[in-house]
């Protein structure tokens, strides 16, 4: 069985638009593109070294396979993230058929990604990271085939941009299996999954007169 791992980078207001550089990614009039690299330290290149330790394939949006693409096989020799990606297989969610998939060991996800991605984690092989492809990423949630998460938070407020997580994924609780803090204030965590949301209260056992009357005024 395989699973579904969510690498990410995100801002303290949960944006994860363009972390790499200034024509990453400006659409939508995002001004802030490279915002991850002034925070890259020795702990962040040791938290990406984790994540990418275990046997992985790339699951990607066709954006970040582009922004990827265009990138990673003209790093060089020399350079490991570069001759890994270039390795290992890249599985790629595109709503165009047509679309021509240039960079060696590169697999569309076709038509139904969603039936696809459960059939390849019904299989035996290495898990599917991601990276980017915020667009997949609201696919993934929405239908429940998230399995970890590796979550870097860094100290800063974008106020818009493409968010890692919209407004229809499905309710999950988390488990944070790991957690530390690079020299720069990035938080870099580790989450699996945690079983249902369970729920408690503060409430009064008995509520206040006043109470009821809030709760009829909110209707």
């Amino acid at each position: 069985m395989r699973k579904i791992v969510v690498g990410a980078f995100v801002s303290l207001d949960g944006i994860m638009q363009a972390p790499g550089g200034p024509e990453e990614d400006p659409t939508g009039g995002f001004k802030f593109g490279g915002w991850v690299a002034p925070y890259f330290d020795e702990t962040m290149g040791a938290a990406v070294d984790e994540m990418f330790a275990k046997p992985f394939d790339l699951l990607l949006g066709r954006k970040t396979y582009d922004i990827f693409a265009a990138h990673w096989p003209y790093a060089g020799a020399d350079d490991p993230i570069g001759t890994l990606f270039d390795r290992i297989t890249k599985f790629v969610a595109t709503r165009n058929p047509d679309f021509k998939l240039g960079w060696q060991n590169s697999q569309s996800l076709g038509s139904d990604v969603v039936a696809t991605l459960r059939k390849l984690k019904s299989e035996d092989g290495p898990d599917l990271l991601t990276q980017g492809s915020t667009d997949l990423l609201q696919t993934l949630f929405h239908n429940d085939l998230v399995d970890e998460m590796y979550v870097s938070i860094f100290p800063v407020v974008l106020g818009k941009g493409k968010k890692l997580f919209g407004d229809g994924a499905s309710p999950m609780a988390l488990k944070l299996v790991s957690s530390k803090v690079s020299g720069s204030g990035v938080t870099v965590n580790k989450y699996v999954r945690g079983g249902e949301i369970v729920t408690g209260s503060f409430e009064f056992e008995q509520p206040t007169e006043a109470e009821l009357e809030r709760r009829r005024n909110l209707t």
